[in-house]
């Protein structure tokens, strides 16, 4: 315990004005988005309600570093910083840290599809098996593998299994995420849709690295190169990187913590480490960037980017298209209704003339937990990342705390989607 409050005592909140989610895993998203519809307000007031909340957050949840920016129309108009980018050094948290974003990651591999659709290089009505042949030895019933279409997969409703990497019994020798593509094609054979193809959701990693082989099959090069050549360069996103620091980068970056707590009720922080790579799961989950180069990602998205013209990236009608519903994400009454596009999750509130329909996506690996969400509509979004994770356990103790942890991480998503709204 002493421990542990020595880590939170370690940095105070400051601000910044202009200048300045295995099945655990998708129950812990899906929780982010099951949100009450809240009242709007004026921005400036929301502002101040929404620093309150970050601040109320990261003092209980035990938050080692944290960060979160608000955007109106692509600029920053509010921020503010918690705590330790890495608290054994002594290193706060500031405007350069650089975080990981998980599976946000998605949704910059999910843009880069539609890029080569605009361009006339694929459908998104083609099989996946015209581009990742080694996909016909998953078995499926009536062949239904050879049905599964790239928007499909763009809408995790292609019957993929959720993890990568099933097979972790939480052994030393045992990989954080497979390395090679070799690798993924020796499981094929003892794998299986779950479900007809489009008939339902289910959140789904590996459905993202198939969409990057299809990436590398049409342009002919790597996955990354790719993503840095035709999305991170016209941004000025010249800081985001994939898995392992650049050498000029690596002081930045931070590191990243988990909460344990063993069947007393003790509780220990566990330390992921700087470094680390997330091998052939990059096109889920291997992007890595300081809030400011994540603020021109966003921005982009808004239709407010200030470094590129419109339509650069992608033509907003087709961004459009990614924000519509393709399929229920959850289907209960007392619950606001959520849905799943193109990669992006879409949460409709209000009604009349008041209705709007935001976009978001959550990032949870390694320690680090994050999320944004955007209102097309006005331009407003919200971005914010947290280094400190409460881990999953089999004792009482540690499954209250993980479920009282994904409880306020779901809070503070509902006072980000009320100020933007």
């Amino acid at each position: 315990m002493a421990k542990r409050e020595n880590l939170r005592k370690a940095g105070g909140l400051s601000h910044r004005r202009p200048h300045l989610l295995c099945l655990r895993t998708l129950n812990f998203l899906l929780a982010l988005f099951m949100l009450v519809v809240g009242r709007a307000r004026p921005l400036k007031a929301q502002q101040s309600h929404f620093s309150a909340a970050f601040s109320d957050f990261v003092h209980a949840d035990g938050t080692v570093g944290a960060s979160y920016i608000v955007l109106d129309k692509g600029q920053i108009t509010d921020s503010g910083t918690w705590g330790m980018a890495d608290a054994s050094l002594k290193q706060p948290v500031d405007q350069n840290t650089v975080f990981h974003w998980g599976s946000i990651t998605k949704t910059l591999t999910a843009v880069a599809i539609m890029q080569l659709r605009d361009r006339g290089k694929l459908s998104l009505d083609d099989p996946i098996v015209k581009y990742v042949p080694e996909l016909t030895h998953v078995h499926s019933q009536d062949n239904a593998i050879s049905r599964v279409t790239l928007r499909q997969l763009l809408s995790h409703t292609a019957g993929f299994q959720t993890p990568t990497w099933p097979y972790k019994e939480g052994k030393p020798w045992e990989p954080f995420e497979p390395t090679e593509w070799s690798q993924l094609v020796a499981m094929m054979p003892y794998q299986e849709l779950a479900f007809t193809p489009g008939s339902k959701f289910q959140y789904s990693n590996p459905g993202f690295i198939y969409l990057a082989r299809v990436i590398e099959a049409v342009t002919g090069d790597p996955y990354q190169v790719y993503v840095y050549k035709n999305i991170l360069s016209p941004l000025r996103m010249t800081r985001t990187f994939y898995n392992t620091s650049p050498y000029y980068l690596a002081a930045d970056r931070s590191n990243s913590y988990e909460i344990l707590v063993d069947g007393q009720g003790h509780e220990t922080v566990r330390s992921f480490g700087r470094e680390f790579d997330t091998g052939i799961t990059t096109p889920n989950g291997g992007l890595n960037a300081p809030l400011d180069d994540m603020a021109r990602w966003i921005s982009f998205l808004a239709g407010t980017s200030p470094v590129s013209s419109p339509g650069l990236i992608l033509d907003r009608k087709s961004l459009e298209e990614m924000w519509r519903p393709v399929i229920a994400i959850n289907d209960q009454p007392s619950e606001p209704p959520a849905f799943m596009g193109l990669s992006f999750f879409l949460f409709a509130r209000g009604s009349g003339n008041d209705a709007v329909t935001l976009v978001g996506h959550t990032g949870h690996q390694a320690g680090f937990a994050a999320f944004f969400v955007l209102n097309p509509r006005n331009g407003r979004a919200i971005i914010a990342v947290s280094n400190t994770v409460h881990a999953w356990g089999d004792s009482p103790a540690a499954k209250k705390g993980y479920d009282e942890s994904s409880r306020r991480f779901s809070a503070l998503m509902e006072r980000a989607i009320d100020t933007i709204r």
